[in-house]
């Protein structure tokens, strides 16, 4: 065979193994050994060494020195090379995945992939020796016999060094074996390869001879099977993504501040997290629980722990810059998206069993047949050659790698064995206690981040091999999870863009008058807003992941706080300074379970305003809370939709005083509880779906204004039952069906205001205008053609619209009504204006647009009061007015 048959066949090998490219570099490096040993030992196997070596000893003193190297020799040397695999991608290989990977390779797996290695090294050694050299040696035996299988070569086996080779050929025992003698047996040298390769295909075991080709075989099937789940595409990409957020996390500095800041800042808050069955006793009883549920108002989600309080520098506890900030909230939201998206299977948890299961049960079938079939590989061989190719038809033949292989067999059949075990303890470790549940309970305790959430399924079985690795990558993995830690993450990036400048911007003046700062679906509540003292109403609107700190001390102006669909949380100190100086509260809310229960400790508290659902559960009733601790309310708003009033309303008795619902179209039923509200001022029952005015309101002595809007009130007889509420001054029955407005209202004395607008009237009785005191009367939006002349009854006054009506002349006596200041009379049929309209001194705002008027009065112009500005009519019309009309109106 030549030399450089034997070269291709050892490089076609090596090109076997570069497959591996998954392998871990360990073994990449261990093969490029490997490869530069075997170079090295077939130059020495090539008869042209020993050649040159004779040569170069005969004429060493002609031979050419290092420093006189002639050209060509570079030029053979890389040539040479050039035929080699380059090291340099060889080594290159494994790196990459040995590096990334690394972290979920537990003990056990690192130990087998030494095994793996070892267990190679066998293979591929016992590969190149059998491509590198002389496979078989055989010899023709001089006994030969009737019975071939007589000769067994024994007598080799046999052979002594201290005896001769005439006393090892003795008579056979056997009488059909004799010697022959006379024969040549100097066989030609093609005879004899012949021979070695015939004997070596036909006598020796099979086993023998693809030893070292299964132990690769084999070795492969390991490395596959070890790493199978790393190339797989529905493992590979979940486990890349966890591993590059893995070492996100644990390089992040956002976790090295959050294990030292949030366990100390944040774990000092205070949440109040008052027992709902707390109002419900007497305010002794409160007094002393409240006292007892002190240690119960920290956050359940944060724990301070003194004990692991240790002074830091100032440098490490600086605040993150904000690009640093924005990559580690961009990191919680990877890790969010992960976790639901791994924590739905179980299919990495899966591939590893399976993987091992697969190890085991070739580690079984490696152990059982190598332990049967080791004893195959025989040194010495009999082969049975036809006698006519050579004389001879025995021939003894001594297979030169047997012993080697032997004692390789054995040594393999060690390593699996250790291998297996291995494997077997792998699948003890998965099985021996659930891995598909990963608790945080040790780095809640050590970190006092005890918000942390515990994992499951493939999520909690990566962090499970993660910890065989290194803990310190879970416990600095888990502030990522925490939502306290990502809340204080929030509140540092709303701090950065947040400036005071930028909230002062926002500052501007509400419908009481209070200088308000109005926050707008923001992730959190910017702790600058406490670094403004000026502000009295504070309105978050979808605002997420509040928490009122103590810093809310420094607004003493705080007044009004208004939380919009934005569930809040206080801490001690915000309540007790809120409970002193809060005035207003207004709540928007989803759920009855966002109604804070904080609220009800506010004692000073004197509007509450509550929008949104009070019940689950449409057939059932409101459920507020015991309202009692709140004595100093006295405006109580619900707009929800309610089948009754909430028994609770009656904790108000003795100081509410304005009461408004606002059903939303849901019909309310039970007035129960109304009829408790003695001192009531004021009672709002808008879009209730009421067909009649309800009796519990006769029963309010102290009721001053009534409003009815948005029902379906077709008739009000019953508005005679409404002189019982002897100081009712303000009626508004607007947005109804009313067709017919009954004679007694008349009976209505101490009325002031009535509210008609947008019903369908179509006349108006004339005992109307008894209520003398009426100083406001809107009848616009309806279907009135004329006026009672009794209108001038109503000397006091001084709001009258009839817009939107079907008024085609107006009674002279309206403008009797001297005090009239506001006349709304547009969008009717009027064809002209009585020149008596200048008897109205009071006047200042008059409207007749939309009629058919030809033209103005010139009286117009001595209503002193009246000017320019609130004079709405047409253009055209005002232009006809003479020229000092029209000045004296415009002059302000």
């Amino acid at each position: 065979m030549s030399q450089r048959h034997l070269d291709d066949e050892f490089y076609l090998f090596i090109c076997l193994s570069w497959i591996l490219y998954s392998t871990p570099n360990r073994i990449i490096r261990l093969l490029v050994y490997f490869e530069s040993f075997n170079r090295k030992l077939l130059v020495f196997l090539k008869p042209e060494f020993f050649n040159v070596v004779k040569k170069k000893t005969q004429t060493s003193s002609a031979t050419p020195t290092r420093s006189h190297r002639t050209p060509e020799d570079p030029v053979r040397t890389q040539s040479s090379s050039s035929r080699m695999i380059p090291v340099g991608e060889l080594k290159t290989l494994g790196t990459e995945l040995n590096a990334q990977f690394r972290v979920l390779k537990p003990w056990w797996d690192v130990f087998s992939e030494y095994l793996c290695i070892a267990m190679l090294m066998i293979g591929v050694f016992g590969c190149t020796l059998q491509l590198t050299q002389e496979k078989i040696v055989c010899l023709p035996s001089h006994f030969t016999s009737p019975t071939p299988g007589a000769i067994d070569c024994s007598q080799i086996l046999d052979y002594k060094e201290n005896e001769t080779l005439q006393s090892t050929m003795v008579t056979p025992a056997s009488p059909i074996i004799r010697e022959v003698f006379g024969r040549k047996n100097n066989l030609d040298i093609h005879q004899y390869v012949f021979i070695n390769h015939y004997c070596y295909e036909r006598a020796v075991h099979w086993y023998a001879k693809y030893f070292p080709y299964l132990v690769v075989i084999h070795t492969l099937i390991f490395m596959v099977a070890s790493s199978f789940w790393f190339k797989f595409p529905g493992t590979s990409s979940k486990i890349d993504l966890f591993v590059k957020i893995l070492r996100k996390c644990f390089d992040s500095p956002w976790t090295t501040r959050a294990l030292n800041e949030v366990s100390e800042e944040r774990g000092e808050e205070k949440l109040v997290t008052l027992r709902k069955n707390n109002f419900s006793k007497s305010f002794t009883e409160r007094t002393s629980d409240e006292e007892e549920n002190v240690g119960l108002l920290r956050s359940a989600s944060v724990k301070s722990n003194s004990e692991k309080k240790t002074p830091e520098p100032e440098s490490s506890l600086s605040l993150l810059d904000k690009k640093e900030g924005e990559q580690a909230k961009a990191l919680f939201e990877k890790v969010k998206k992960f976790r639901t998206h791994v924590e739905e299977a179980d299919i990495l948890y899966l591939m590893y069993v399976l993987q091992a299961s697969l190890k085991v049960i070739e580690f079984l079938i490696i152990i059982v047949y190598t332990a049967v079939l080791v004893p195959n590989i025989e040194i010495v061989v009999r082969c049975n050659v036809p006698p006519e190719l050579t004389g001879f038809d025995i021939y003894c033949c001594n297979h030169n790698k047997a012993h080697l292989f032997s004692k390789l067999a054995y040594c393999y059949i060690c390593f699996v064995g250790v291998y297996g075990l291995l494997c077997i303890y792998t699948l003890h470790w998965v099985f021996h206690q659930p891995r598909k549940e990963y608790s945080f309970e040790h780095v809640r305790l050590e970190t006092g981040i005890n918000d942390i959430p515990d994992v499951k399924n493939d999520f909690a079985f990566l962090l499970h091999l993660v910890d065989q690795y290194d803990a310190l990558y879970s416990k600095r993995f888990a502030a990522f999870l925490s939502e306290v830690s990502e809340s204080r993450l929030h509140q540092l990036n709303l701090n950065y863009e947040w400036t005071n400048e930028k909230l002062r911007t926002h500052l501007t003046k509400n419908a009481s008058n209070r200088l308000e700062l109005h926050l707008l679906m923001l992730p959190g509540l910017p702790d600058t807003v406490f670094e403004i003292p000026e502000v009295e109403s504070l309105k978050l609107e979808q605002v997420g992941n509040v928490t009122i700190p103590s810093g809310v001390v420094k607004l003493d102006s705080l007044q009004e706080l208004s939380l919009i669909y934005t569930p809040a949380k206080l801490q001690l100190s915000a309540l007790n300074h809120l409970k002193e100086h809060l005035k207003v509260l207004r709540l928007a809310f989803e759920s009855p379970e966002e109604i804070p229960v904080w609220m009800y400790a506010l004692h000073c508290l004197e509007e509450l305003y509550l929008t949104g659902p009070l019940t689950s559960d449409v057939a059932k009733g409101a459920t507020l809370e015991s309202l009692r601790d709140l004595r100093a309310l006295s405006v109580l708003s619900l707009r929800s939709g309610l089948r009754k009033i909430p028994p609770n309303v009656a904790d108000l008795a003795s100081q509410l005083q304005r009461l408004c619902i606002h059903n939303e179209g849901v019909k309310l039923q039970v007035f129960s509880s109304l009829k408790k509200l003695i001192n009531l001022v004021s009672l709002e029952l808008l879009g209730c779906d009421l067909e009649r005015i309800p009796s519990a309101v006769f029963s309010l002595n102290n009721l001053q204004e009534l409003d009815l809007k948005d029902n379906k009130l077709t008739t009000v007889e019953e508005i005679l039952s409404l002189q019982h509420c002897r100081r009712l001054v303000i009626l508004r029955l607007w947005h109804n069906k009313i067709t017919y407005i009954p004679e007694h209202i008349s009976k209505l004395h101490t009325l002031e205001t009535l509210d008609l607008s947008w019903n369908k009237l179509r006349k108006l009785p004339s005992r109307l205008f008894y209520c003398t005191k009426l100083r406001h009367l809107d009848v616009s939006h309806n279907q009135l053609t004329s006026l009672p002349a009794e209108v001038n009854i109503l000397q006091s006054l001084e709001f009258f619209s009839a817009a939107f009506n079907s008024l085609e002349v107006l009674p002279e006596e309206l403008f009797s009504c001297k005090r009239l200041r506001t006349l709304v009379l547009s969008n009717n049929c009027l064809s002209c204006l009585s020149s008596r309209v200048s008897n109205l001194a009071q006047l200042v705002r008059l409207d007749i647009k939309g009629n058919r008027l030809e033209g103005l009065p010139v009286e117009i112009g001595d209503c002193p009061l009246l000017r320019h500005s609130g004079l709405l009519a047409e253009d055209s019309l005002f232009d006809q007015l003479p020229s000092d009309v029209r000045n004296k109106m415009t002059q302000s």
